[in-house]
């Protein structure tokens, strides 16, 4: 017998499909959206309370660039405003269990230990390849023994961020979406379109901004492939948590979002033709990830 190829998506549309009602959706965003400004900004009047004035404009700037440790560390953290948002839009706007955007717990645990696993040592077979041209003049970021202290709190912080975009746009945006409109080109396109738009960045990319966005789009739809077929959120975490940390704590373009790397590409992002040239590098990287998620989820 031929499984279908989203077929266990329905493990994830069932819990939504009594609140599916497109009005509800876009209120429940509209929350999802309340919580996470709300509780980003509250955390951060909080911490100014508890420090002088210097040190919270201090950590206001570094939170702009997070070409810093702490700065890029307090970003990530704040992200998980995010997946607080789709829990409580979930839980309060369709009175959903939260826990059903994961998926079942079990199946999500298996599947997200397999595709880490499968995903790092893919990653670490690229690594020994010969080198890319620019890997050559890869620059020191931070100092390794900093680096390694750091780990813990950087990994931590990078599962807030990918569990959180995981949750809201693939295990509530998606999955409420697909209770209401069973065509896979919807309910794999419009969240992944709402993943990109937060993504387009032309001052930071200039006239790589559209690229970056059809990046986020692509890679989106990857994630929400792999939701639809494996029935739970494990493995587009699990894909969306090594690429991250590959880009961020491991080799990261200067500037921006570069405060936690071991390693710096030798150009940041307003070099667009730099950028232009690696980004192929990194979609090929992406299709490849995509395949071989689908091999440790066997489907």
């Amino acid at each position: 017998m031929i499984r279908k190829p989203y077929e266990r998506h329905a493990v994830m549309t069932v819990p939504a499909r009594a609140s599916a009602e497109i009005w509800r959706l876009a209120l429940g965003l509209f929350v999802a959206a309340l919580v996470m400004f709300g509780l980003a900004r509250g955390v951060m009047a909080l911490i100014a309370s508890l420090v002088s004035d210097e040190t919270a404009l201090g950590l206001s700037a570094a939170l702009q660039t997070a070409e810093t440790p702490t700065g890029l560390l307090l970003l990530l953290f704040l992200m998980g405003a995010m997946g607080a948002g789709a829990l409580v839009a979930a839980e309060v706007v369709h009175k959903r269990a939260a826990r059903s955007l994961f998926g079942p717990a079990r199946l999500f645990w298996r599947q997200f230990l397999r595709v880490l696993v499968v995903l790092v040592v893919l990653n670490a077979a690229i690594a020994l390849l010969p080198p890319w041209p620019l890997a050559e003049a890869t620059e020191p970021g931070l100092p390794p023994t900093q680096w390694l202290a750091l780990l813990p709190l950087t990994l931590i912080g990078l599962l807030l961020q990918t569990g959180s975009e995981e949750l809201l746009f693939r295990g509530y945006f998606q999955s409420q979406l697909a209770a209401r409109l069973k065509h896979p080109a919807i309910w794999l396109t419009v969240p992944s379109a709402a993943f990109a738009i937060g993504h387009y960045a032309p001052e930071t990319y200039g006239s790589n901004a559209f690229a970056i966005a059809l990046w986020a789009f692509l890679f989106g739809v990857v994630a929400a492939d792999l939701t639809a077929r494996a029935g739970s959120l494990g493995p587009a975490i699990a894909l969306h948590l090594v690429n991250n940390f590959v880009a961020i704590a491991l080799v990261a373009m200067q500037g921006d979002m570069s405060g936690l790397a071991l390693m710096q590409l030798p150009f940041g992002p307003d070099d667009e033709a730099a950028v232009a040239a690696w980004l192929p590098v990194d979609l090929a990287t992406m299709g490849v990830s995509w395949l071989a998620a689908r091999l440790a989820i066997r489907t």
